[in-house]
């Protein structure tokens, strides 16, 4: 019998208990903050004491997954676990990360309506920092394992499990532990990691839920503008300041967006949606194809999300200046915080900024950067088609495309090792909800959490990762 099915036979008081479950589950770990740690230093005493907490709190409630696994700690606070298979080759890695983006002090004035480290569950769902980023996606994965090994499941093939522990910041975690599977010769067929999620207004005209699963993420590049002047007292001001050159220079940049252009994974999810569309726009979309100049043009025009699609995008987050309200500041910087499209480089990022600011005092230099992740195959891949087999097992009403995730996951690290890496949380969100991430009021609803845990059932289980019983038989273990 299907998971689908399954559910469905279920009676709606056995689901809710289930559901639950989860929610409290996720709960409890949202109340641990486990903020991503500064990339620069090592743990703080309460750091490693939030970590070890939260860690202690997954061995409570997976004892079967860890009595299973061999662990071992990658990094600072990234956890690395291995579920031996009946064979090693072909080896899956399910990724998460236990870090959060941080709150304000005055969380309050954000607009938060819970304490963002309360874990509380309220309106049928689980508010605080981290149920959507990313201990949503942890817990449903976890709580697929769990059920699965408890009635006797195998795995077919090795299942490795990475959790982070400062993606946020980086992800040396998840660099180390790639380091380590390399060095031990372990080559991933499939890697899945948060990503693109079940969303729900999600494109215009399209009323279906759409699981948009990532097969390649954009490059990030921070870089940092400086402009050096001499200083003095702010009674007898220069004719230019650093700051107003500076300015000048910002206001260049987001005058001058960088070229648009549509990929093939973009044309892919048009084609993909297009059958669920009406009228024109069924017809505009079904011939991506042959109209990807013109549809890059239009894309920007219809919001955010869809304008970043099509482009490099660059976001002005930080300015600094003078140090006194009274003095003339020596040094002006300003940082850019820049999301490369598949197909260009950091050089070319690079080199667009100059030539549009197009002023000598104004230094660009890089403080960090990568590359955009190679692109994984999609359809008729086996891959591919496991993830959307399952995407269909929990969602059955959603159409599942491929798409460029425009943030960045711990999954670009492994992707030097591995030939198919994908970025998908099998969570439902709606559009205020993924505005909400790394924001004010993120949530996730408690009913959205059950078919979470049906998708990693599913994919685990699936023909494609062959999945096995205890017995050696290719059955979907019982949910009781």
């Amino acid at each position: 019998m299907s998971i689908r099915k399954k559910r469905q036979a279920d009676a709606a008081t056995e689901v809710s208990e289930r559901a639950q479950r989860v929610a409290e589950h996720l709960a409890a770990l949202v109340r641990v903050p486990t903020v991503a740690p500064d990339s620069s230093r090592p743990l703080t005493e309460a750091e490693e004491e939030a970590f070890a907490r939260h860690r202690a709190l997954l061995r409570e409630f997976y004892p079967a997954v860890f009595a299973a696994a061999e662990t071992e700690m990658v990094g600072r606070a990234g956890l690395l676990m291995r579920l031996p298979g009946a064979a090693t080759e072909r080896p899956v890695v399910l990724m998460a990360h236990q870090d959060v983006v941080p709150v304000p002090q005055d969380w309050k004035a954000e607009g938060w309506e819970h304490p963002p480290f309360d874990g509380v569950i309220a309106d049928g769902r689980v508010h605080g920092r981290g149920t959507l980023d990313d201990k949503g996606a942890l817990v449903v994965l976890m709580e697929a394992l769990e059920e699965l090994l408890a009635a006797g499941w195998e795995p077919a093939r090795d299942v490795w499990l990475l959790f982070g522990g400062d993606e946020e910041q980086h992800g040396a975690s998840a660099v180390a532990a790639t380091a380590l599977l390399e060095e031990r010769g372990v080559e991933p067929w499939l890697v899945l990691d948060e990503g693109g999620a079940v969303a729900s207004e999600a494109f215009p005209g399209v009323a279906a839920p759409m699981a948009v699963i990532g097969a390649s993420e954009k490059g990030v590049l921070t870089a940092e503008l400086s402009v050096e002047s001499q200083g003095g007292h702010a009674s007898m001001p220069p004719r230019q300041s650093a700051p107003g050159i500076l300015a000048k220079a910002l206001v260049a940049v987001e005058s001058n967006p960088f070229p648009v252009g549509l990929h093939d994974l973009s044309v892919e999810m048009f084609e993909g949606v297009a059958p669920h569309l009406r009228g024109p726009k069924r017809a505009l979309l079904g011939r991506a194809r042959k109209l990807r100049g013109p549809l890059a043009r239009v894309m920007p025009r219809l919001g955010a999300e869809l304008a970043a699609m099509v482009r490099t995008t660059v976001a002005i987050t930080m300015v600094n200046g003078s140090p006194a309200q009274n003095v003339l500041a020596t040094r002006a910087t300003a940082v850019l915080n820049c999301r490369i499209a598949v197909g260009s480089t950091v050089a070319a990022t690079v080199a667009h900024l100059e030539s549009v600011i197009g002023d000598e005092r104004v230094a660009v230099s890089v403080v960090e950067g990568s590359e955009p992740s190679p692109v994984s195959p999609t359809i008729g891949d086996p891959r591919w088609e496991a993830l959307v087999d399952a995407v269909g097992e929990a969602y059955p009403d959603a159409v599942t495309v491929p798409y460029v995730m425009m943030a960045a996951s711990d999954a670009r690290h492994v992707a030097r090792i591995a030939p198919a890496v994908y970025r998908f949380s099998p969570l439902a969100m709606d559009k205020r909800q993924r505005e909400a991430i790394h924001g004010p009021n993120e949530n996730v609803q408690i009913e959205a959490l059950e078919p979470g845990v049906d998708f990693y059932r599913a994919l685990l289980t699936g023909a494609a990762l062959g999945g096995l019983t205890a017995a050696g038989g290719a059955s979907e273990p019982s949910l009781t």
